[in-house]
């Protein structure tokens, strides 16, 4: 003890390396935390449950109502192509009153809502359409 006292940086080391086995040893015998997760339901209507800071507000469930609605079945027979034009190199077709040209994309009104189709092919009789990833021969006038 006198040696400690004689030199004040070997207590000041004493004294780190005893407060540095202190907390190891701490940390041993400490039990694991324990983990709470939360769930959270995202309510279907605004009968379900509001936005308390906006509760007129629907932004919450629109991202749901547009996923209900690309996943809906698109009605094929819905697609009419009342007409195809142009020159033979490069024919044009209008289907559902919206003109495309071979590989173009886009939406087209039906009774059923929109449906997104790319155009493949274009022939002087008929049109290849693609809707959800399956192929569709849409006839020149069919009704």
């Amino acid at each position: 003890m006198k040696q400690l006292k004689k030199n004040p940086r070997l207590f000041g080391l004493l004294a780190i390396v005893m407060g540095m086995a202190t907390v190891t040893a701490a940390d041993k015998t400490a039990p694991a935390p324990v983990k709470i997760s939360s769930i959270f339901v995202m309510p279907a209507g605004t009968k379900d449950g509001r936005d308390p800071f906006f509760p007129e507000s629907t932004r919450a469930f629109e991202a749901m109502m547009a996923a209900t609605q690309t996943n809906r079945t698109a009605e094929i027979t819905s697609l009419k192509v009342p007409g195809i034009s142009g020159t033979a190199g490069n024919l044009l077709a209008i289907i559902n009153n919206h003109t495309f040209a071979i590989g173009d994309e886009g939406d087209v009104i039906t009774p059923a809502g929109k449906i997104h189709l790319k155009c493949l092919q274009i022939a002087p009789t008929y049109v290849v359409v693609e809707v959800n990833g399956t192929t569709h021969r849409i006839n020149l006038g069919e009704q």
